[in-house]
């Protein structure tokens, strides 16, 4: 069996990082771990190809070289999901299907016209989409009804099959499941509340695959909540602690993790000793009560200004993750979070309008109080509320939009990262000192010349970094690394603008045609009343 593996377009979101990309010769952020763990489960004597389509596009040849299709996506991709199914359709290919968007919405890829619909998690449901292709079935749909498989069975990825020189970093996953209930969190909906880890050894085995193929770049750590087990996790990074040194840390590692890592200093170390440099923290809102509504207790226990800092003075830079748009939240929203921001020095922040994701326990309460508004949206960054908020949604986009354009304002976004790296903890490993490469020098240059010399805030950039190198040298390159992010933002923050003024001048035209056709019939209503 020939399996040609897919990979969907990304529309342009917060972490397409274009710019940045094009600095350092790179085409994408991160591989589709998905698809290459599918193709490490399914059967080991059949042949594979993948294509990113975030790096290309599929040829005349891969296509007719495929028995089968196998696609893989987020919600964000549906787009160009539906089109590559359509586009193996009429190569005459069946077509499996899978991922978090075709579990969470199996409904759109009946639609879309896909043969197999593989849902849930695939260590349990690909054997089973095996077994029905060997009794010569065309159409399927395999669900684990529940059941959630032990991650320790889950085979080493096929990194081979990456077109590795195209990507930033590589992904590897740890657990599966996050212990907490956020109420707009769909992560819960898909891989449970228990968190379900790998074996030290195993993950380890997965580093020594990729440091065979000669990766020699960043590794994400893509658990939702990387911490979610504490006590596997320290085992984990003992271990890794000790292949980082064998192996002269080939890696950098970032991750993901709730902010409670801030009260346990133990592991906030082991983290630094693993050289582990940034984790991307969900704070969502310095509202304490929309925090309390959406059940995001572990926000509430602490402060989270307080946090922030004893992640930062351990030497782990923080990305977070904002939310406008809760239910009963006060005027003035976007304006906080810009305050938040500031005040904790946190240099990289998503920010988004809050969305009901499928099967959520939000979508499921707006569902029975009527309030669910488009169930079409493609959910990216740059979309409009799905639902009808307790405020007007056009105030909201407004501040949303205001916001968004105040915290990447380059001025204050420089001074911000300064701010940061300032205080940021010195790493905990020795990594030996090697020379960057020539695309890395050209990186390099670029921003300095850009930064340092074309525009108006060069004398800024010159003042942050001598007095980084100063008073903390050894963050230099990292904080550097951090300022070139400004190029991405640049772009970005009028791309935000451009999409929802975009989507609000539609919902307002909208809105304003159902107020008249309602006010036409109102003498209707009287008369027929």
């Amino acid at each position: 069996m020939r399996a040609l593996l897919i990979y969907p377009l990304f529309p342009k979101t917060f972490w397409s990082y274009e710019k940045i990309l094009e600095l350092v010769n790179r085409k994408v952020l991160l591989p589709p771990l998905g698809l290459v763990t599918v193709a490490a489960i399914l059967p080991q004597t059949w042949e594979y190809k993948l294509v990113d389509r975030n790096i290309r596009a599929v040829t005349e040849e891969e296509w007719a070289w495929a028995d089968i299709v196998i696609l893989s996506a987020m919600i964000v991709q549906k787009q160009d999901f539906a089109l590559q199914i359509a586009e193996a359709k009429r190569h005459g290919k069946l077509v499996a299907v899978g991922g978090p968007y075709v579990t969470a919405l199996p409904e759109e890829a009946r639609t879309a016209g896909a043969d197999f619909l593989i849902l849930d998690e695939g260590e349990i449901t690909l054997p089973i989409f095996v077994e029905a292709l060997a009794r010569g079935e065309t159409k399927g749909e395999f669900s684990a009804n529940g059941v959630k498989p032990d991650v320790t069975t889950t085979p080493i990825p096929r990194y081979d099959l990456l077109e590795l020189s195209a990507y930033d970093s590589m992904s590897v996953q740890f657990s599966r499941g996050c212990p907490f209930q956020c109420e707009f969190c769909d992560i819960i909906v898909l891989y449970g509340r228990k968190p379900r880890t790998k074996d030290p050894a195993q993950l380890l085995a997965e580093l020594d695959y990729l440091y065979n193929l000669g990766w020699r770049r960043g590794v994400f750590m893509v658990d939702d909540n990387f911490i979610g087990n504490k006590r596997n996790v320290k085992l984990l990074l003992k271990e890794l602690k000790v292949w980082l040194v064998e192996h002269a840390y080939p890696f950098q590692f970032n991750t993901e993790a709730s902010i409670d890592l801030a009260q346990d200093q133990e592991l906030m170390d082991l983290m630094s000793e693993c050289n582990f440099n940034a984790v991307f923290l969900g704070i969502e809102t310095p509202d304490e009560d929309s925090l309390q509504l959406t059940k995001k207790f572990q926000n509430t226990r602490s402060s989270l200004a307080e946090s922030v800092e004893a992640i930062i003075r351990s030497g782990l830079r923080p990305m977070a993750g904002f939310i406008i748009g809760f239910d009963g939240e006060k005027t003035g929203a976007g304006d906080r979070i810009v305050r938040f921001a500031e005040l904790t020095a946190i240099p990289t922040t998503t920010f988004a309008m809050l969305q009901a994701l499928p099967n959520t326990a939000l979508s499921h309460r707006l569902e029975r109080e009527g309030r669910l508004r488009d169930s079409n949206c493609n959910l990216n960054q740059t979309s409009l509320m799905n639902f009808v908020p307790t405020r007007p949604l056009e105030d909201i986009a407004r501040e949303y939009v205001e916001a968004f354009c105040a915290l990447y304002d380059p001025e204050k976004y420089l001074d911000r990262t300064y701010r940061c790296f300032l205080k940021l903890g010195v790493p905990k490993c020795q990594t030996p000192s090697k020379f960057p490469s020539l695309i890395e020098l050209r990186a390099l240059l670029i921003v300095i010349w850009r930064q340092g010399f074309k525009r108006s805030t060069r004398w800024k950039f010159w003042h942050h970094l001598f007095s980084i190198i100063k008073n903390n040298p050894a963050v230099w390159d990292h904080y550097l690394t951090v300022c070139a992010h400004n190029e991405h933002f640049l772009e970005y923050r009028e791309i935000v603008r451009q999409e929802i003024d975009e989507q609000l001048a539609v919902y307002l035209a909208d809105d304003a045609k159902v107020k008249a056709e309602a006010k036409i019939l109102e003498p209707v209503k009287a008369i027929a009343g």
